[in-house]
């Protein structure tokens, strides 16, 4: 009776890649959900929050930046192409990721070029918007899909060495 070699520890890049996809999926499983909530929330409900989040100092000075920018960007959700906008972004995104990160589980190694390509048209459209409109948070977003795309990368060359070995 022959037993099984011993399973190999996973490496330390390939546990950074496991919780990179994995916090990927979640994010994507959260945009979608966000999505729904967007689209049947009233805008009334999103500008009624803001106005009391900056009213109850809760960012600080009532007229400092974070402020501003919170009450700004619950305008142009009222206004109603933000909503659109949003609802369509967070759905794409959602979609796009959680089926990346399901091929990439599987380690079909066609994803991987993919998962890239379309990371960095993620880090690429966040770049953008963060210049249009002043964003603080979108640079940290795609400094962190910037990440994972190494992270890809690094796991796919090892992953094509694997099977070329083999």
């Amino acid at each position: 009776m022959s037993e099984k070699p011993p399973a190999k520890a996973p490496r330390s890049t390939e546990r950074l890649f496991r919780i990179a996809i994995a916090l990927k999926g979640l994010d994507g499983a959260l945009q979608l959900v966000g999505a729904l909530i967007l689209l049947f929330v009233p805008a009334t409900v999103v500008t009624g929050f803001a106005h009391a989040v900056i009213t109850r100092d809760l960012l600080g000075d009532p007229s400092g930046t974070l402020a501003r920018h919170l009450e700004l960007a619950a305008e142009h959700f009222a206004a109603g192409g933000t909503k659109t906008f949003a609802v369509v972004y967070l759905l794409a995104h959602g979609v796009v990721k959680l089926g990346l990160v399901w091929a990439l589980a599987r380690k079909w190694l066609r994803a991987y070029p993919v998962a890239m390509l379309v990371l960095a048209a993620f880090v690429a459209y966040e770049i953008y918007r963060a210049i249009e409109t002043s964003s603080i948070a979108l640079p940290f977003f795609a400094a962190v899909d910037a990440l994972i795309i190494v992270l890809v990368y690094r796991e796919y060359q090892q992953l094509r060495r694997e099977r070329a070995a083999a």
